[in-house]
């Protein structure tokens, strides 16, 4: 019997707006083997689409995506065409996915001297298959699918879900789960003829639903002396359109989706992130993503769902997670992360410093308060003073940082650490919290602004005296504390994650940036999650040595706020060069095999893509490039850009709601209008 796995990503093509999305071979189709499919929310509708031209299938010669919601597959019908070099007939077919549906628009352009008559034919095959199942390698509908009929196309229904097929002028035959829709087909000679069919899905147990584009991203353009980073953002302003999404329950509360395929819904940490890097191009994000988290804001201890008051989420979804193979089920509401709820606060802080409406700040201080609160009375679950992590249910993530695989918290021989874990970063993020919450108890006129400014300082004081480990290249933090309070002694990325929290002095940033740049973390195409001379590093290892580019973006954008510019530039550079390689779609995380081994990067053949703080990755490197620091209670957008650089033009930043254009020149002098 052959082990079910999970299916591979890189070499497939998306088209998507949230929450639907569709994969397929190159050449469009959808075969029904991996991850290939038409999905909507968490269902696989379809896992079959084949077009074929006078009964046989097309010859495919390119693949365009002009948008993130686009892809154009051109083909050369020949068994149709005549016998000469030329092709003269030729096939141009363009999917777009948008919220709940798909539509094709087939185009058979015939350039010969005659008339050219076929038969085209579309073949679709119903599954719906939930995502979770996908993932493991598993197909199966939980419930009967059926294909029937009607006067205006095809209705295939699975319990409550229903999808409706429509195709102008064509006949339809009908199976048991499957429907093929053909056209008899005359076309002129040199003229064209234009098809097109349809689905339509309706899914009443959907707890997301599509958001519209955001007009300020639209309205951002740059031109870079590194075309690289041009390009980058180009890319990923799309992407990010096409991974808006909000809530059934509240639908003006827009969020970044986390990423396609497996995490198209809300992720605290993920959608925090995004918006964070987000914030050069306006507060809205920020705002509707803690306003949608404020709304799910924990408020009692309920084990089985790791809820906790003034606890913010991990994931959504629509029915319990489960993971097969791996012993993990976790509730459609799930609570198990150590990082969000300071994250959130830190988020709050930022928005609010680049211009978020105060009546909105104000609206959200009692969930500020709760947060602060969670992470004194909840987050140090053991009285030490810093933040930990254990799953209590047996059945939820055994890790819950941003690194949450089960083998990503190790020594540096290899061994797994044992929680309750208290990680480098989390404490970081605390500190930065609980330094930013007092700002905001303060200019609000509200009381505890003291009490978490001398709790922040016992943290930072704390931190330094336990996390620090001894090391002929120079000390470094710890990744984490054990379960033992021992020094977990792996050097990873999490220390990029320290830098610009302010939880360092400056003689540890400046050991941090050094680390950060040495050739055990640095791949050349981004940083290492794992240092290379650790036991456990394996480039294809998913937090044991492959690069991540937002988790590489935090530690540039750390290293800037910090002062170090020229190892901010070193790993920019390595990103950009990555993103190159990627045709400036970056995933979800990439190999980390070094420039020096390969000329281009490696996929990780199971990463996302699109993915939201990967693309929010490319904004992050432009803020830190030109060193942007917003502080709109003083009215100041601080512009200070990495010497060497080299020229940028942006249009379309924001900054207390009123639109920026900068410019900077090869001497780095500013303008801006």
């Amino acid at each position: 019997m052959t082990t079910p796995l999970q299916p591979l990503l890189h070499d497939s093509v998306v088209v998507l707006t949230a929450p639907s999305q569709a994969w397929s071979t190159a050449d469009g189709t959808v075969d029904g083997h991996g991850i290939h499919g038409f999905y909507h929310s968490d269902l696989r509708v379809l896992d079959g689409i084949e077009l074929t031209v006078g009964g046989r299938r097309t010859e495919h010669i390119a693949t365009a995506t002009p948008d993130a919601a686009t892809a154009v597959f051109t083909s050369l019908a020949r068994a149709i065409d005549d016998a000469s070099a030329d092709p003269r007939v030729r096939i141009d077919r363009r999917r777009e996915v948008r919220a709940g549906r798909i539509t094709e628009t087939i185009v058979l352009r015939n350039a010969l001297g005659t008339a050219v008559r076929t038969q085209v034919g579309i073949a679709l095959r119903a599954d719906f298959t939930p995502m979770q199942s996908v993932k493991a390698g598993l197909t199966g509908s939980e419930h009967p699918v059926r294909a029937v009929a009607g006067p205006d196309g095809v209705t295939f229904t699975s319990g409550a879900v229903t999808a409706t097929l429509t195709a102008s002028d064509a006949g339809v035959t009908v199976g048991d789960a499957d429907a093929t829709v053909s056209w008899s087909v005359e076309v002129a000679a040199h003229s064209s003829a234009t098809l097109v069919w349809q689905l339509e899905v309706d899914d009443p147990s959907a707890v997301v639903a599509g958001a519209a584009p955001s007009p300020a991203w639209k309205a951002v353009s740059a031109s870079t002396g590194d075309s690289r980073l041009a390009a980058w953002l180009q890319q990923a302003l799309g992407d990010l359109q096409g991974l808006r999404m909000s809530t059934t329950q509240r639908p003006d509360d827009v969020f970044l989706a986390a990423g396609a395929p497996w995490f198209f819904t809300l992720f605290g940490r993920d959608s925090i992130w995004a918006a964070r890097m987000l914030l050069p191009l306006g507060t809205d994000i920020a705002v509707s993503t803690l306003r949608i988290l404020a709304a799910l804001q924990g408020t009692k201890v309920v084990n089985e769902t790791a809820e906790q008051p003034g606890k913010i989420m991990h994931e959504l979804r629509p029915a319990a997670l489960t993971i097969p193979g791996e012993g993990v089920v976790l509730p459609p509401l799930y609570y198990g992360t150590v990082d969000a709820t300071a994250l959130w606060v830190v988020l709050l802080h930022d928005a609010w410093k680049w211009g978020m409406p105060a009546s909105e700040v104000e609206s959200m201080l009692p969930n500020l308060e709760a947060a602060l609160a969670w992470m004194r009375d909840y987050g140090d679950s053991d009285g030490d003073g810093f933040l930990e992590y254990v799953d209590t249910t047996g059945h939820g993530l055994a890790n819950q940082g941003w690194k949450d695989s089960g083998d990503s918290i190790q020594w540096r021989d290899g061994t797994l650490a044992d929680g309750p874990i208290a990680l480098c970063e989390v404490q970081a993020y605390a500190y930065e919290a609980a330094v930013g919450g007092a700002a905001l108890l303060e200019a609000f006129g509200r009381p505890g602004a003291d009490e978490w400014r001398a709790w922040a300082a016992g943290m930072k004081e704390r931190f330094a005296a336990s996390f620090w480990i001894a090391d002929p290249a120079g000390p470094y933090p710890a990744i984490a504390l054990d379960a033992s309070k021992r020094k977990v002694d792996t050097v990873t990325s999490n220390l990029g994650h320290l830098l610009g929290t302010g939880i360092l002095d400056d003689e540890h940033a400046a050991l941090v940036a050094q680390r950060l740049v040495s050739p055990q973390l640095d791949s050349g195409y981004g940083l290492r999650t794992m240092s290379s001379d650790s036991a456990g590093f394996w480039p294809l290892s998913y937090h044991g040595g492959s690069v991540w580019a937002h988790d590489t973006a935090i530690a540039i954008t750390g290293l800037a706020r910090d002062g170090f510019g020229a190892e901010a530039e070193q790993l920019a550079d390595g990103l950009l060069r990555a993103a190159e390689g990627f045709h400036y779609r970056m995933p979800e995380l990439h190999s980390g095999d070094s420039t020096s081994d390969t000329a281009s990067p490696i996929p990780y053949p199971a990463a996302c893509r699109p993915q939201a703080w990967s693309a929010a990755a490319a904004v992050a490197v432009l803020t830190a490039r030109l060193g942007l620091v917003g502080d709109a209670q003083a009215g100041t957008l601080t512009v200070d850009p990495i010497p060497g650089v080299g020229t940028i033009e942006v249009e379309g930043l924001r900054f207390g709601g009123e639109v920026v254009n900068l410019a900077v020149d090869e001497d780095g002098v500013v303008t801006r209008s």
